[in-house]
């Protein structure tokens, strides 16, 4: 299949990490795809997209804790928006992930999950998924 499945995901916070798991799923289904790649895509530059371990919300808890010690709000920053500390925590996640496709679904770990990461919110955001059979 060529298309692409989008989906929004609206945050409620400045930071924070959002299972998208189920439409990553949904997504991939409607493509029609039973095997492949998928390739899960943020387009936006204070947004980014992180395979976790989904069965704990302290673990995403965990990393939005140290991504802000790592990379505070307040900084040596040039960048006028007052959002530089959001464009350098995207940059360090990434993106995007590729994901397996077996059986029309992706193929996960026991415990994983498919996140948004919001570094710049709360907002409503875009997540594009394409799937590549093969």
């Amino acid at each position: 299949m060529t298309d692409i499945q989008t989906f929004q995901v609206r945050t409620s916070r400045r930071e924070e990490l959002v299972n998208i798991t189920r439409q990553v799923r949904e997504a991939i289904g409607a493509s029609g795809a039973t095997g492949g790649v998928a390739y899960v895509y943020c387009p936006h530059t204070t947004g980014a997209i992180t395979i976790q371990e989904a069965a704990d919300p302290d673990v995403a808890r965990d990393i939005d804790a140290m991504l802000t010690r790592l990379v505070p709000l307040r900084g040596d920053y040039r960048h006028a928006e007052g959002n530089s500390d959001a464009h350098i925590k995207s940059a360090l996640v990434g993106s995007s992930q590729v994901l397996f496709v077996a059986d029309g679904q992706p193929v996960l770990g026991t415990w994983q999950g498919v996140f948004f990461c919001e570094f710049d919110g709360p907002r409503t955001r875009k997540v594009m998924v394409k799937v590549l059979e093969g």
